[in-house]
């Protein structure tokens, strides 16, 4: 049986993802590398599903992290929603490039769910202009098919009550190295 892709749940014809092959001249051949390849780049949140930090395997000079938030998003990926999670962390890390992560997205045919997610992003950061020049680059697209993406608060951190009648800001989750998790400062 062949397994149901982000493209295939979304109505969508499954593309060829070049980001995907260049992503295996570099080991990363799976999903689940591209995840952990992601962790490793600080994605700490996620870091509990694989049980270990990961050690980073490519530098970022040689495959971004604009590409490697795009292929985590690719609608030629497997669907899977813990995958969009990880890939909508690695899209707001603060070091990208809005124009970069437009033309990947477009050219991997993932420009609707980047969209998506930079939607959330501008509702939950309105003041960040990383988001609104994010979706000022990306194509108009109809919106996608309802309960295939993730809800826009998987995206972000809502810590709740904090103290009384306090409650705590929400926050976009982002990539980090904390030292504390074995990473360099």
């Amino acid at each position: 049986m062949q397994t149901e892709t982000l493209a295939h749940k979304l109505g969508f014809t499954t593309p060829v993802s070049r980001l995907r092959e260049v992503a295996k001249r570099f080991g990363l051949v799976t999903e689940d590398d591209l995840v952990e390849e992601a962790v490793a780049r600080g994605c700490f949140h996620f870091m509990q599903r694989l049980g270990h930090p990961p050690a980073q395997r490519v530098a970022e000079s040689d495959f971004s992290n604009e590409e490697l938030a795009i292929a985590l998003l690719s609608i030629a990926n497997r669907y899977e929603p813990w995958l969009i999670r990880v890939g909508a962390m690695l899209l707001g890390h603060p070091g990208n490039e809005a124009e970069k992560l437009a033309h990947l997205a477009v050219s991997e045919q993932s420009e609707a769910v980047v969209r998506e997610i930079a939607s959330a992003g501008a509702r939950y950061e309105p003041q960040t202009r990383f988001w609104s020049e994010l979706l000022s680059l990306l194509p108009e697209a109809e919106p996608l098919k309802s309960g295939v993406m993730p809800h826009h608060t998987r995206f972000v951190s809502i810590p709740g009550l904090i103290g009384p009648k306090t409650y705590g800001l929400v926050k976009w989750l982002r990539p980090q190295k904390p030292a504390g998790l074995g990473y360099a400062a």
